[in-house]
């Protein structure tokens, strides 16, 4: 068995061997996480409670709202530029993350502002947001992870970063017998931060890099500035038509406990975003490449990347569906039961990563940044609106319907709309077909 294993290995061109190598790294840095989220995760979330989980899920939505100013949206355009031309190495990194520094300056002073002015008798709630808000501090040090992306050597950046994540979480577990407040969590999640950006450069000096190269040039800010803004923008309406569910149910019902138990069926939901954020960023490069080679080449790959997206998502979507209320019970306990009905609908809007990564790959690669915008804003108003009439009535489950219809407008009905994105809708269809899906995925690995 593992000499057709190996065979099947060496049949591969090595283009698809460093991807499925890639991926494959990125994909136990999934697992690991996903395995010490089911453990720790979910043991900090019973321990807290419905409330307690609703009021850090407040804060940390709140704080994601101003996301726009750390400037992430940007990271795309640099790894596929380093695809391109590795030789812009230290001029793209060093700018890109003095970039993400003032902007991360920026977004702790105008979070904690905000809280302040909002809700200026809630203590914790201003100490959790000011908290959270100082993770943004450490984005630029993602630049570096940017580059190993680029390079497709993720497992650099996963040993460095799972490095921080497992011992952060030793630290949760501490904290959970030691009974320790709510608030040490929040520093909990600043620390695991500052010590994954350390980590990133450490193994960057070690593959002897050296972050003293970098170079600052405002040229390439503004050129970055320039061509991203329409992705730095993009993503305070993702944000709106992704998350402003459960910010809009922290403000609208005094009782945070709803918002927790929403928050608990979207954690065990967003389990299943690893394998499409683990596939688009290890395709990203190729892709790139491809693009410029062959077209012909380039769409066949295109749509066996939606066949794959199809498929994980039905084989994902249906049995979480169906047995919620025993995930919801082994997982949270019975105090959470209310989150089975919720995370038995919720789950189907997994068809968001699956789809609007692709897609996010598609148009990166092509340079049409400027579409991400229009169809992002849309769906935040669809959202906002939808999300303003049925959880007053509805609570959560108003929440949960209101984001599978904004998903299916935003990311499936709007591509027939648009006729540059007319050919993606295409292919989200023909992997519909699933017989054909198949039949496609298995002529790629033949």
């Amino acid at each position: 068995m593992l000499d057709k294993i190996l065979a099947a290995g060496q049949r591969l061109s090595p283009g698809l061997r460093q991807i499925l190598s890639n991926l494959s790294w990125l994909f136990a840095d999934k697992v690991l996480e996903l395995a010490l989220s089911l453990v720790v995760g979910v043991w900090v979330t019973r321990y807290l409670g419905p409330t307690q989980f609703g009021i850090l899920t407040y804060a940390i939505t709140f704080v994601a709202m101003f996301r726009l100013l750390s400037l992430g949206g940007l990271g795309s355009l640099v790894v596929r530029d380093l695809a391109r031309d590795p030789a812009c190495k230290e001029e793209s990194l060093g700018t890109l993350f003095v970039l993400q520094l003032i902007g991360g300056v920026i977004t702790l002073l105008v979070a904690v502002s905000a809280i302040f002015a909002l809700q200026p008798d809630e203590t914790l709630t201003h100490w959790l947001v000011g908290i959270i808000a100082a993770e943004t501090l450490f984005n630029g040090f993602t630049t570096i992870e940017l580059w190993f992306k680029s390079q497709i050597q993720s497992k650099y950046t996963v040993f460095a970063k799972k490095s921080a994540y497992v011992l952060m979480c030793t630290v949760r577990i501490a904290l959970i017998l030691f009974k320790a407040p709510l608030i040490m969590f929040a520093w909990a999640r600043l620390a695991e931060m500052a010590l994954a950006a350390l980590g990133l450069v450490v193994v960057y000096q070690i593959q002897r890099n050296q972050i003293q190269e970098w170079r600052v040039r405002w040229r390439r800010a503004v050129e970055l500035l320039q061509e991203g803004w329409p992705l730095v923008l993009s993503i305070v309406a993702v944000y709106i038509y992704a998350d402003i569910d459960q910010l809009m149910l922290g403000s609208m019902l005094p009782d945070k406990s709803e918002l927790g138990f929403y928050a608990a069926a979207v954690k065990v939901s967003r389990l299943l975003d690893f394998f499409p954020m683990v596939l688009a960023s290890s395709i990203l490069p190729k892709l790139t490449q491809l693009k410029e080679k062959s077209s012909e080449d380039y769409l066949q790959k295109l749509q066996i990347y939606f066949d794959i997206s199809t498929l994980f998502w039905l084989g994902s979507a249906i049995p979480v569906s169906i047995l919620s209320p025993y995930i919801v019970h082994s997982i949270y306990g019975s105090e959470f039961s209310a989150t089975s009905s919720i995370l038995s609908l919720y789950v189907w809007s997994q068809f968001n990563s699956c789809f609007g990564l692709a897609r996010n790959t598609i148009i990166t690669i092509e340079g049409k940044v400027h579409l991400k915008l229009i169809f992002t804003f849309v769906g935040a108003i669809i959202n906002i609106f939808l999300n303003y009439l049925l959880i007053p009535e509805y609570g959560a489950m108003g929440a949960t319907v209101a984001t599978i219809i904004t998903y299916f407008i935003a990311i499936v009905l709007i591509d027939f709309l648009i006729k540059d994105l007319r050919f993606v809708g295409v292919l989200i269809v023909r992997s519909l077909n699933l017989y054909q899906a198949i039949i496609r995925i298995k002529k790629l690995i033949q």
